[in-house]
């Protein structure tokens, strides 16, 4: 693609099924290297990947010759597959329908891929239900709430009052 030049900046969000925590701590790590094997095999630049037991976060710098939806879609195929081959993977793991992308620029760059590696100390304070919520609140998303993530029963659709500021300086410019 000559004479083509572009600067895409998406932040990755998606849920294990049913929103179980399957992805132990003590493998974190494995998962993201094969995560960030997938993303550099297709030659976009992974910028921040950090997860939870429940979800996953990535920014990724995308090509503009590959959709977003594309990219998501061999991420999770992938990575559930070679999930449940692993040994210590004690049930059978799904990466739930969908995903959330949000586009930054680049001088918001260095605060997204910081928000992404503070995310255990985050989740320490807010659920992921919360967090997603807010973001795509902050980022103008309409949304059905029958079609946002399956969350586990007691999770409350409304973000906490400290999360009115939380992604102010993640907003999209």
């Amino acid at each position: 693609m000559a004479n083509t030049y572009t600067q895409l900046y998406i932040h990755l969000v998606f849920a294990v099924k049913g929103r179980q925590s399957l992805i132990p701590r003590d493998h974190k790590s494995e998962l993201q290297k094969y995560i960030t094997g997938i993303i550099k095999n297709k030659r976009h630049k992974l910028l921040a990947i950090e997860n939870e037991p429940d979800h996953m976060h990535i920014l990724v710098g995308l090509r503009p010759d590959e959709s977003v939806s594309d990219l998501v879609k061999e991420i999770k195929g992938s990575s559930s597959h070679w999930l449940n081959e692993q040994p210590w993977m004690r049930h059978h793991f799904n990466w739930q329908e969908g995903f959330g992308a949000f586009s930054y620029s680049q001088s918001q760059v260095k605060d997204v891929i910081a928000y992404i590696r503070n995310q255990e100390e985050h989740h320490k304070k807010v659920t992921f239900r919360e967090e997603y919520i807010a973001m795509l609140k902050a980022f103008g998303i309409e949304f059905d709430a029958r079609y946002v993530f399956a969350f586990i029963e007691g999770d409350s659709d409304a973000a906490p009052t400290e999360l009115k500021n939380l992604y102010r300086p993640l907003t999209p410019d």
